[in-house]
């Protein structure tokens, strides 16, 4: 799925990219080093899509969708265990372990948050939204993923205003650290 248009075609296509670095990751043998290259890849997509969720999408559900507090503060929080997990990633290797059964965990809960987000979220955002709001929102989300953090920050804040200031920095800081290293630049 090609990336463009509104936000649930742009969040959705991410959803498929990263359902096709779980498999590429499960295809290699257990100790193989590119599943390093593959897990920072997934973490830098992750962290991306989950930052600009944040900043867009889910102050839109909040508004908009009954009871989209609660509904918003639960995908939060799906959130902040996706990124516990892919900060002890960060000090794992192939062959540890932990790595796969990180790399497991990390699978079964971002497949339930997707599934959540593409058969409950979208579709009473598509209820609520008209077609140009959805488009203005997949703008956003596009601009945001290209400032937002490359690493796993758990403790950073997740919720407006906070969360806007300080991405934008972090994420400077993630991308030169990135390129210093080569991070994400592999495969």
């Amino acid at each position: 799925m090609a990336h463009g248009g509104n936000v649930i075609q742009e969040l959705t296509a991410d959803h498929r990219e990263v359902d096709a670095l779980f498999t590429q990751i499960e295809a290699l043998p257990t100790a193989d080093p590119q599943r390093r290259d593959l897990a920072d890849r997934l973490t830098m997509e992750l962290v991306r899509h989950s930052v600009a969720e944040e900043q867009y999408l889910y102050p839109t559900v909040r508004r908009y969708v009954d009871d989209g507090d609660d509904l918003a503060d639960e995908e939060v929080a799906e959130h902040a265990e996706v990124e516990r997990m892919l900060k002890e990633l960060e000090g794992c290797q192939p062959g540890d372990e932990r790595f796969d059964a990180l790399i497991t965990e990390l699978k079964n809960s971002v497949t339930a948050h997707v599934s959540g987000e593409e058969n409950r979220v979208f579709p009473l955002l598509a209820e609520v939204c008209s077609g140009s709001a959805l488009e203005d929102l997949g703008e956003k989300v596009r601009a945001a993923k290209k400032h937002a953090p490359t690493r796993p920050h758990p403790s950073a804040p997740d919720t407006p205003p906070a969360d806007k200031i300080l991405a934008a920095g972090t994420g400077m800081v993630d991308r030169l650290r990135d390129m210093l290293t080569g991070r994400g630049k592999h495969g």
